[in-house]
């Protein structure tokens, strides 16, 4: 198992690393060299105190941008500053390369992607080769929504990307941070996703990567 620096919550460390090799869903991916050239349109969903200061950082970055919130003053905003926004999770995965959430709980982020008009309800056909959750949620959780994502294909196939994957990205560094663009990324997942998603990480996180991003590597 490869680390870098652990700055992980205790809880959610144990239990990810507690799972075997074998029967975790990030554990799917065959090793191979993903671009992340195809990145061209992001979706992100969840634009509280913390979502609304990521996607800012991403839009500073020159990123395409589509968004969703529950809150429709906070669409007003964005439509206003001239970002695409959509009504509903799956209309954001039709119009993304990569999807990224950050919302309150567990039952948000599963209502998200599996609920009605969620960003899985485009059957076993998908448009995003890359779903992110940055949402501070229990592993449970993010292992049956990697296996969900991973049983899906995509619509259209680009360079090394067959299947969509998922990448679970919990932040720590709170509001400041956000603001900042200086968050600490907990990231497990394929460390090749990992490698392609990384500038993308970076656009809202600390520039020294080893101070910035903590990978964990769930395939040795």
């Amino acid at each position: 198992m490869a680390m870098m620096k652990m700055k992980i919550n205790g809880y959610r460390l144990r239990t990810l690393l507690s799972t075997s090799l074998s029967s975790s869903p990030f554990h799917s991916v065959p090793s191979r060299t993903f671009s992340s050239s195809s990145f061209e349109n992001v979706g992100f969903i969840g634009l509280g105190n913390m979502g609304s200061r990521m996607a800012n950082n991403l839009l500073k970055a020159g990123y395409k941008m589509t968004v969703h919130d529950v809150n429709c003053n906070v669409m007003k905003k964005y439509s206003d500053m001239g970002v695409s926004t959509k009504q509903t999770p799956f209309e954001v995965a039709e119009a993304s390369d990569v999807v990224i959430t950050m919302l309150p709980s567990s039952s948000h982020v599963l209502n998200v992607y599996n609920g009605p008009d969620g960003l899985l309800q485009g059957g076993d056909l998908l448009t995003p080769q890359l779903f992110i959750d940055s949402s501070t949620i229990d592993p449970q959780t993010s292992r049956k929504l990697a296996v969900s994502v991973s049983n899906c294909i995509l619509k259209e196939k680009k360079e090394n990307w067959e299947n969509p994957v998922m990448l679970d990205a919990p932040v720590s560094g709170g509001v400041v941070a956000a603001e900042a663009g200086s968050l600490t990324f907990m990231v497990g997942g394929s460390e090749d996703v990992y490698l392609a998603a990384k500038s993308l990480l970076l656009s809202m996180g600390k520039e020294e990567l080893q101070e910035a991003i903590d990978f964990i590597s769930l395939f040795g």
